[in-house]
């Protein structure tokens, strides 16, 4: 064994044991779905502004950007009624905590200090009382007459808690924006006018009508001049906390209304036991059919590349639970399906090392392993750096679901790469050096070609020679799905459109996924069961009449002896506006940034083909959907995200082998050069889509009514998306190719 391959061994075994550790010491967090968490029920308080539904929206956005900051994953939240906002928090350690945190108003204001008032012990100033002047009391007690506010929250860019080391303890660095920057250098500016000692010399930072501090100008700072640089610090005996809390809330905003808490309780999961036990084993079903499969294609191969997939899904859990993110049902199966996918960076390579082993130009498998990992080394970078650019752009311009959504991709690409590239070479290395597998070539699932691609070899097909065929018949197939939109429209679940929520008190405890089953033969698959404490029950449901809302009622009353209805209100949206404009914002982004990235490693021409057959994907997926009547809710927002993740990736792996074989032939027609990648390309993209599709075919079977829509859009995805990387991506390129030599023709052509 050369030293290389002694340096992957340690690696690996490092990185297996160090997730292993991690999986088995730091404990995951379980989403709203899979364990429940805290109720907070907020009640927004009328001020000179009405506090009506619109104000209360404006609060859900607010409140939604607070619970970012306070590290909550996945969490769900929806306005009630007209006046009164839902937070549900998963794993959340101290819920009055959060509590408090939500409710405060956060009214941040920067005031000239225009004297001392009478106090106790004070005498009045002989200074003249200004109008709209405040009167507060600074951090000693003393009382400080307060001019109006010069500057607000809405001038502040961003705050954090920082530490001084050299005996400054904590503070809050806040930096100014816009007109901030020049609103702060004149407040302290007419401050550094006065003299030294004088309490005009003082700035005064107030946080909900108290003063927070009130520091002194520094003496450096010339009068009319002030501090510029937009930047100042909030200082006082913090600790560590109460830093942190401070800096969370001028972060996360002040809320447009007041609001208060009115109710604090303990929910429980919004999926039963039994859907969750059907989950898992549709999930372990999935995965033992995916393992078989490999195993028998590529025998000792598929053996060893069974094994990385099981340390891949230690390494995403084990970087999960590190992470602190929180895990739900969709994303779990999401989890499982990226096992699925994970196997395709170790098709690439086995399928590259029989193509070099049939070739002749390698004498053994070991040799033909070492060709094949490095010839499929810039496809797999490729098509995961695609995927991670994507990952990223979603979590730094998204938030809510779908920012989760970009942590839980990047961290399964990052795996599978590694699980892929030193697991699973390094166990093959071993593997192949062994005297017995060298007198067994056979064994290895190197030494013959495969039944596709003998086939294939036999007929050798000219699949390119009428590509116009092709793009007709992805356009047909874009109009339809677009019809089905038009026509059908979309019919979105109670996360994007609101709906009504129905709280009873049951006389026995009611199991959350039975109620949902005799809901859904009742006529309402959408409604999300809730408990809340033993006796309990909410329903939440897309809009109702008064019939629908009593058929609701006579469902529930006939799983128990008697249910009486508490609560019967209007809902609104969960996944708010800020966030759906949020999500399209970071996806149209990532789009733009996959195309610019393909564009630089292959060609302007091959970037747009790829782009364009993934937005081919996503239109044929939706409109499939509306086709059916199916909804569009959260589950199917995970569903579109994971397509797009990986849609792109089978389109990469067939541009790749077109620009390695026009470099072999530069001579070589363009659509010849595409055939042929096609062609050799072919096995591979069957083998990986049949991995997936067991798994994802036993999700849709086994897995219940939670993860039918779930696994049929996957399902979906992972055909168009098969054939659009053969059918629409490349013959679009080679029509695209055509039409750039006729244009260069035509030019050269004139006089």
């Amino acid at each position: 064994m050369n030293r290389s391959a002694r340096i992957r061994g340690l690696i690996a075994l490092a990185a297996v044991a160090l997730s292993l550790y991690v999986a088995l010491t730091v404990p995951v967090h379980l989403g709203l779905d899979l364990r429940g968490g805290t109720q907070i029920v907020l009640q927004t308080r009328p001020t000179d502004t009405e506090a009506d539904s619109e104000a209360t929206d404006r609060t859900v956005e607010v409140l939604r950007g607070r619970i970012d900051a306070l590290g909550v994953a996945e969490p769900s939240i929806a306005r009630s009624g007209s006046d009164r906002i839902i937070v549900e928090l998963p794993g959340v350690q101290d819920p009055r905590e959060a509590a408090e945190v939500l409710g405060r108003t956060a009214q941040l204001t920067f005031h000239e200090v225009l004297g001392t008032a009478a106090g106790p012990d004070d005498r009045p100033e002989p200074l003249p009382k200004r109008p709209r002047e405040q009167v507060r009391a600074d951090e000693s007690g003393r009382l400080l007459r307060l001019g109006p506010a010069s500057l607000t929250g809405k001038d502040v860019e961003k705050a954090a808690a920082r530490f001084d080391p050299q005996g400054g303890g904590w503070h809050v660095t806040v930096d100014f924006k816009g007109s901030g920057e020049k609103g702060w250098a004149r407040l302290t500016g007419e401050a550094a006018c006065r003299p030294a000692g004088d309490p005009g010399r003082r700035v005064a930072i107030v946080l909900d009508d108290k003063v927070i501090s009130s520091p002194q100008v520094d003496p450096s700072v010339a009068c009319r001049s002030g501090i510029g640089g937009g930047s100042t610090q909030i200082t006082g005996t913090f600790d560590d906390s109460e830093a942190k809390e401070l800096a969370l809330l001028i972060n996360g905003g002040a809320l447009p209304v007041p609001v208060e808490t009115v109710e604090q309780r303990t929910v429980g999961p919004t999926l039963g036991a039994d859907a969750i036990k059907a989950s898992a084993w549709a999930a372990a079903v999935g995965t033992a059919l995916t393992s078989l499969f490999i195993i028998t294609v590529y025998r000792l191969m598929g053996v060893l590349a069974t094994v990385a997939l099981l340390c891949y899904g230690l390494l995403s859990y084990a970087a999960l639970a590190a992470l602190g993110a929180t895990l739900t049902l969709p994303g779990l199966a999401g989890f499982v399906l990226a096992i699925g996918m994970a196997v395709d960076a170790n098709v690439l390579v086995f399928e590259r090392a029989r193509e070099e082993y049939a070739s002749g130009r390698r004498r053994s498998p070991r040799s033909s392993l070492t060709a094949g990992f490095r010839r499929a080394f810039s496809a797999i970078a490729d098509s995961n750096i695609t995927t991670l650019i994507a990952a990223g752009l979603l979590f730094f311009l998204a938030s809510g679901p779908v920012r989760g959504f970009g942590v839980t991709l990047g961290i399964g690409v990052l795996a599978s790469m590694v699980s892929a590239l030193v697991i699973t070479r390094a166990l093959a290395d071993h593997a192949a050096a062994l005297p017995r597998v060298r007198r067994r070539p056979r064994l290895t699932g190197i030494a013959h070609t495969g039944a596709v691609r003998d086939r294939l070899s036999r007929r050798d097909p000219n699949l390119m020679r009428h590509p116009r065929r092709w793009l007709a018949a992805s356009c047909a197939a874009l109009v339809l799905a677009a019809s089905g939109i038009a026509v059908r429209g979309l019919d979105f679940g109670v996360e994007f459109t609101g709906g009504r929520l129905i709280e009873y008190t049951t006389a026995t405890p009611v199991d959350p996924g039975r109620a949902r089953t005799a809901l859904a033969d009742a006529g309402f698959p959408g409604a999300v069961v809730q408990t809340s404490g033993e006796n309990r029950l909410t329903v939440r449901t897309p809009h109702l009449s008064n019939t629908q809302a009593g058929t609701v009622t006579d469902t529930v009353t006939g799983l128990t002896q008697r249910a009486d209805k508490i609560r019967d209100e209007a809902i609104g949206p969960s996944l708010g506006e800020e966030l759906r404009q949020g999500a399209l914002v970071a996806l149209v982004v990532a789009l733009g940034a996959q195309l610019v990235y393909l564009a630089a490693r292959f060609r302007w021409l091959l970037g747009t083909s790829a782009v364009a057959a993934l937005a081919h994907d996503v239109v044929i997926l939706i409109g499939v959907f509306a086709w059916l009547g199916k909804t569009i809710d959260g589950v199917f927002l995970a569903a579109l995200l994971t397509v797009i993740g990986y849609s792109v990736n089978d389109s990469v792996v067939v541009f790749d082998r077109v620009r390695e074989l026009g470099r072999g032939d530069r001579k070589l027609p363009f659509e010849h050069v595409a055939n042929k990648a096609l062609l050799q390309t072919l096995p591979r993209t069957v083998n990986t889509g049949m991995g997936a599709a067991f798994i994802l075919t036993a999700l849709a079977v086994l897995g219940g009514d939670t993860l039918t829509d779930f696994a049929l859009a996957l399902l979906i995805g992972l055909a168009v998306g098969t054939y659009s990387s053969m059918f629409t991506a490349t013959p679009l390129a080679v029509a695209l190719h055509r039409r750039r030599l006729v244009q260069s023709r035509s030019s050269a052509s004139k006089p």
